[in-house]
């Protein structure tokens, strides 16, 4: 499997995890009972797999290889999706602060925890658009054909050395917990 499927596999499973995130969101701001756990899982997946796992292998190592290639980090498709999960995480960050402050009886965070939530899904789900649709194509064409496999490979370091052996199995039953709660 090229690294550029792979990475597309895993938007599959943060796309259900945003599915989720925005049911709840939307359930929250109508007043329905979703409890603030809800909201702190959401981050640590986000936290976890989203940002530890799949966002650690493009910038740790898809994105230095289309560099390698030629292609610019700055000013170009590369510097936008940097930008942009610098975005994500600052809106991860607003998520847990206003989920823990919900989990500490703080009513006033619903509104935080709401807008951080819908904040996120919607920058998400446009940034996995423009990987799957623009970006991955281009990573595809610009690494040579040779470099394909090393670029495999050092996903395969990121997942055993620094996301741990587990991760996978970890967050896709945590995805799956939090499907199963808006689902109810």
């Amino acid at each position: 499997m090229k690294a550029t499927e792979i990475l597309m596999d895993e938007h599959r499973v943060i796309e259900r995890v945003l599915d989720a995130l925005a049911v709840a969101a939307d359930q929250l701001a109508r007043g329905d009972p979703i409890d603030a756990t809800f909201f702190l899982d959401a981050a640590e997946f986000i936290r976890g797999f989203a940002d530890g796992c799949h966002h650690h292998k493009e910038e740790g190592v898809l994105f230095p290889a289309m560099h390698a290639a030629g292609m610019p980090t700055h000013g170009g498709p590369i510097g936008v999706m940097l930008a942009e999960h610098e975005e994500a995480r600052a809106l991860t960050r607003a998520l847990r602060e206003g989920a823990q402050r919900m989990a500490s009886g703080d009513r006033a965070a619903v509104a935080q925890v709401v807008n951080a939530a819908r904040e996120y899904v919607r920058l998400l789900r446009a940034h996995i658009q423009k990987e799957d649709q623009i970006l991955f194509p281009m990573a595809d064409q610009a690494i040579p054909a040779s470099q394909h496999a090393r670029v495999e490979q050092e996903f395969d370091r990121v997942e055993r050395e620094e996301s741990g052996a587990d991760a996978h199995t970890k967050y896709h039953a945590l995805a799956e917990r939090l499907e199963r709660v808006v689902r109810h």
